[in-house]
C-alpha cells in the first residue's frame, strides 16, 4: 500500500513540475456487485463509492484515484436450501490511463482503462446455518484483491461522470474459486 502511494505522490510532483494540466477533485456513485462463485447461484448487491481522483494531462491521461467503497453478493444453491450474504468495506486505490475520445476543453467523451488494488477493511457475513455446515471455509476471504477497471466518462466544464466495468485478476477465496465483479457510476466535481 506504501508503494502505491508514494508512487501516486511522485507522478503527481512530476506532472506538477512539468506544467502538464492537472485536475484534483472528489467523486462519488453507487455500485452493483456480486461475487463470482462455482457451483452457487449469485445475485447483485448495491453499494456506494466515494473519494478522490487526481487527473493528469489532456488528450491522453492518468488518473490515480482512492475512495472508500461497499461490494459484496448473495448466494444460494440451485435447489435454494442453502443461502448467504456478505458486505465488504473497502479501500480502491485505481490507476487509469484514458484518452480524449471527443470534445474541447470544456466539454468531452473519454474512454480509461487500468488496474485496481482494493483492501478489505472491514467485512460483514450471514449465512443460513445449514450453509455454514456445508460450506465450513466458504467465508475465508482475502484481505486484498487485484483487478482491473474499464469503462467511459464525460466532462462538462467541472463536472464529470463516469461508468465503469471491474474485474478481478485474483480471486477472493481460492477454495470456491470466488471473484468480485461490479459496475459503478460515479459523479465527480473538479476542485481545480
Amino acid at each position: 500500500m506504501k508503494k502505491y502511494v508514494l508512487s501516486i505522490a511522485m507522478l503527481m510532483a512530476v506532472a506538477i513540475g512539468a506544467k502538464a494540466q492537472f485536475n484534483l477533485g472528489i467523486k462519488g456513485g453507487v455500485n452493483f456487485s456480486k461475487i463470482n462463485t462455482d457451483n452457487l447461484n449469485e445475485s447483485t448487491k448495491t453499494g456506494y463509492q466515494a473519494g478522490l481522483f487526481a487527473r493528469f494531462g489532456g488528450g491522453l491521461y492518468l488518473q490515480p484515484e482512492v475512495y472508500l467503497g461497499s461490494r459484496g453478493g448473495k448466494f444460494e444453491t440451485s435447489n435454494n436450501s442453502f443461502s448467504g450474504d456478505v458486505n465488504f468495506t473497502t479501500l480502491n486505490v485505481p490507476l487509469l490511463i484514458g484518452g480524449r475520445v471527443i470534445g474541447t476543453n470544456k466539454v468531452n467523451l473519454r474512454v480509461m482503462a487500468g488496474p485496481i488494488y482494493s483492501y478489505n477493511i472491514s467485512k460483514s457475513q450471514s449465512f443460513a446455518d445449514n450453509f455454514n455446515g456445508a460450506y465450513a471455509d466458504f467465508g475465508d476471504y482475502k484481505k486484498s484483491t487485484l483487478g482491473y477497471q474499464a469503462g467511459a466518462g464525460v466532462d462538462i466544464g467541472a463536472i464529470t461522470a463516469d461508468l465503469r466495468y471491474e474485474g478481478s485478476l485474483t480471486k477472493i477465496n481460492d477454495n470456491y474459486g470466488q471473484r468480485p465483479s461490479l459496475w459503478a457510476v460515479s459523479v465527480g466535481f473538479k476542485i481545480f
